[in-house]
């Protein structure tokens, strides 16, 4: 599939969006937190104009997910919709300023072992040339085309003697990016497919547990 940064990709995407059935949002369980986190879409570093998702490194100095991959995102606060939180998120993080005409859908809820109910929003960020990440957050900041993330080969499966769940594996430049940010992309993919593909079970590896 041809991703051109244009109008035209950005149309073809809120119209597929739009055609995914969501599971219906419910309020979670009293010990899951709202979170939420954008899959921002920028142009992509290399090519003729291609378009990207922003995937970011978080900082060793964190508390908790030190070092981890992760979409732009965390905790919403509170009386804040998920898409108010990915949005604020999203330019705490990255100085990347979007409105709320910039949402191009919302995919389903991702339960984690850590204990949040993660809200993916997909947002079209039109101007992205300069990306400010805080560095109290972010080590650093990747830009995933959206070709990358259609491979064959891009995902894989494995299993682990803690759980009877699959384990999703994404792999870019080399390296394994687990769930919940491998499953949350997966179903982007899916989306971008015109398939309506649930992840919420598919599993974490033990080190995301915490």
């Amino acid at each position: 599939m041809n991703w051109s940064f244009d109008d035209a990709t950005r149309r073809n995407i809120a119209a597929r969006c739009a055609a995914f059935a969501r599971l219906p949002a419910g309020e979670p369980a009293p010990a899951l937190k709202r979170a939420a986190v954008a899959i921002a879409l920028v142009a992509a570093a290399d090519g003729p104009g291609g378009t990207a998702l922003l995937l970011t490194r978080r900082a060793a100095s964190l508390r908790t997910h030190r070092s981890q991959w992760a979409l732009p995102g965390g905790r919403c606060e509170a009386e804040e919709t998920p898409v108010e939180g990915a949005l604020r998120e999203l330019h705490e993080e990255l100085g990347l300023a979007v409105q709320s005409d910039d949402v191009l859908g919302v995919l389903d809820d991702y339960p984690t072992r850590s204990g949040y109910l993660i809200t993916p929003v997909v947002v079209w960020a039109s101007s992205s040339e300069t990306l400010a990440p805080n560095p109290d957050e972010v080590a650093s900041v990747h830009r995933i085309a959206l070709d990358e993330i259609e491979q064959a080969d891009a995902f894989d499966f494995t299993t682990i003697p803690q759980s009877t769940r699959r384990v999703i594996r994404f792999h870019h430049d080399g390296l394994m990016i687990h769930a919940p940010t491998a499953a949350l992309i997966y179903q982007f993919r899916e989306v971008l497919a015109g398939r309506d593909t649930r992840v919420a079970e598919l599993e974490q590896p033990v080190f995301a547990w915490k």
